[in-house]
């Protein structure tokens, strides 16, 4: 089932049922969502989503509230399965796999809000979500997030927002994710630690993690973003890289409030 839409690329404007056809699996891809529609319950929330995230990529997700980007999320990562369509990770089809088979297959997640085991001391989140094998390790993470070597032994409830973040993100990275799904997460930080993270994203990128931003803030996912797609009322509406969105004010304007 396709949904039909409207986008522009180079001044014109085309069907998001042109976009879909477009999108066919490249052989580079981690991952290729290929118009998925997921419901909650009677609830329609995505109409024919297609997009790619290419290995080493870090590949934008921007709309308003509301528009159904964390229940792309959730499709991706199986906690909230697609109905229709498929969700392709390194060739195989996750669709409708499991949550913690598709972890263990090496999507990791960055949630929105965060959630942390408030019980759980900060070692021991990071010990608990570890898989070895990869990139990232304990010392790893903590040399990326030197503010919770300090925190090791405090119950992750007591921590400050800025340090949950933290942790959400070096929980995510011990699992040594392959594709690091990230939803909001600027979401409520200081802007000393929303360039902290940055610099883990530019890290990541450079040692070949591909990742999949959600994001409020434009500027932030301008800058560290090689592709975006904008989403509006359960489609993908627009794609373009990070260069002609930044130029585009008619875009920004209508589906940013930019």
């Amino acid at each position: 089932m396709r949904r039909s839409g409207i986008t522009r690329r180079s001044g014109k404007f085309i069907s998001v049922s042109m976009m879909n056809d477009s999108l066919e699996m490249a052989p580079t891809a981690m991952l290729s969502v290929q118009d998925i529609h997921t419901y909650y319950r009677d609830s329609y929330i995505l109409q024919g989503v297609t997009l790619e995230v290419d290995v080493g990529q870090v590949v934008g997700l921007l709309g308003r509230n509301g528009v159904g980007k964390t229940t792309l999320a959730r499709s991706i990562l199986g906690l909230t399965p697609a109905r229709q369509g498929r969700i392709l990770f390194k060739g195989n089809d996750i669709t409708r796999l499991p949550a913690h088979t598709i972890a263990r297959m090496g999507v990791g997640l960055v949630p929105q809000g965060r959630h942390v085991f408030r019980s759980l001391t900060v070692r021991e989140h990071l010990q608990v979500t570890a898989r070895a094998g990869g990139h990232w390790n304990f010392e790893q993470v903590i040399g990326l997030f030197p503010n919770l070597r300090s925190r090791l032994r405090s119950l992750s409830g007591v921590l400050s927002g800025g340090e949950q973040q933290m942790l959400a993100a070096g929980r995510a990275l011990v699992g040594n994710p392959a594709l690091l799904v990230m939803d909001e997460p600027t979401e409520g930080l200081a802007p000393l630690i929303v360039r902290e993270l940055g610099r883990t994203i530019e890290r990541l990128k450079r040692a070949g993690t591909s990742i999949l931003l959600i994001e409020q803030q434009l500027a932030f996912a301008l800058r560290y973003a090689d592709l975006i797609y904008i989403m509006n009322k359960g489609r993908i509406i627009h794609r373009c890289t990070s260069g002609e969105l930044r130029a585009d004010a008619e875009i920004k304007a209508r589906y940013l409030g930019v």
